[in-house]
């Protein structure tokens, strides 16, 4: 049995950091496990100029603890009305690593997100020509389409035309939480990959409902039946490189969870690496896990691996039940659990 595991400085290809005293907060979290992060650009407003990316990454690395070797990568939000040559600008300076697609009102901060896709057909035939990567959050908005079935028909109803519209554009299809996406992404050319949160590889959608609503296992995309956590446990653990370690990290203070209209997200920052070691270790693939942490992800964005190493033991580990967060709480992703790993 493997006690200890020293694998490359992992990256997070998928963050919410968040804004103002919130981000000053939780960035560190972030940055003691990884060595970069593609940042979410849904603020208000959201990131959708050259100027407001150098501004966000300079606040970022402004609240940064300064011990910490750690690169945020910003990403371009895309609208309806965004000009491609902003965004090709943005990618070519060094300011966009990345643009983002939100399906309008799909989540947290995307009333501004793009509402046809053949709106922004310019930008991305634009990015398809620069070699940048589209990242995607894959749900259909329609009223008529039930909640837990909205990855499945966005996989038919939109990303199927656009990747037969544009062959050759990069994609990441972000936090997968079906079966469906799982196999679409196996089927796919090299140029398609996802990302994988380490909460929809935890629990099932019975978690949301286990002894009433619990408000902070809710999360969007939203978990999914059994059959695809399982899917998801296969994927991750597999060694393709199509799959690669995206947190979807997303502080809420406990008053916007615990509310009527409770936010969505997950604040699993704080032992993402611990939370994956439990399953890659369940699922008996440690070997597997420096791949999906630290190397399929560069590799698909086309960055060096880190250099640098951490080690990952088998020890306990508690989580504490509660985080102090500016003049509030959140409640992290295992709150009260007890972890079978550590980072030392």
């Amino acid at each position: 049995m493997t006690d200890k595991l020293i694998i490359r400085r992992p990256d997070d290809w998928h963050v919410h950091l968040r804004d103002g005293a919130m981000l000053k907060d939780v960035v560190n979290y972030t940055a003691r496990q990884f060595g970069r992060a593609i940042v979410m650009p849904n603020l208000s407003p959201p990131v959708t100029t050259i100027k407001a990316g150098r501004a966000y990454r300079d606040r970022i690395l402004a609240a940064l603890d300064p011990s910490l070797d750690f690169t945020p990568l910003i990403t371009c939000y895309l609208t309806d009305t965004i000009e491609a040559e902003e965004v090709v600008r943005g990618h070519t300076e060094g300011v966009f690593t990345a643009c983002k697609l939100y399906p309008a009102n799909a989540t947290t901060n995307s009333a501004h997100g793009v509402t046809n896709i053949k709106n922004i057909s310019s930008v991305l035939e634009a990015m398809q020509k620069s070699g940048m990567p589209l990242l995607v959050h894959g749900e259909v908005t329609h009223s008529d389409v039930d909640i837990f079935d909205r990855e499945a028909v966005f996989i038919d109803e939109v990303l199927i035309g656009v990747i037969a519209d544009y062959p050759e554009l990069k994609i990441v299809f972000e936090h997968i939480t079906t079966q469906d996406a799982a196999d679409f992404v196996n089927e796919s050319d090299s140029n398609i990959a996802a990302t994988i949160t380490p909460h929809h590889l935890d629990f099932n959608r019975n978690a949301i409902f286990q002894g009433g609503i619990r408000p902070h296992y809710y999360c969007l995309p939203i978990a999914k039946r059994e059959k695809h956590r399982l899917a998801l446990r296969k994927a991750a653990t597999s060694g393709s490189p199509k799959f690669f370690l995206g947190t979807d990290t997303a502080p809420h203070a406990i008053g916007a969870k615990e509310s009527a209209c409770g936010c969505a997200g997950i604040f699993n920052a704080p032992h993402a690496m611990e939370s994956y070691a439990k399953t890659f270790d369940e699922e008996g693939a440690l070997d597997q896990l420096e791949g999906f942490a630290s190397e399929h992800g560069p590799k698909f964005y086309g960055l060096p691996i880190n250099e640098g190493k951490i080690t990952l033991e088998r020890r306990k580990t508690i989580v504490p039940e509660s985080l102090k967060v500016i003049d509030t709480e959140i409640i992290p992703f295992h709150a009260g659990e007890t972890l079978e790993w550590g980072i030392s």
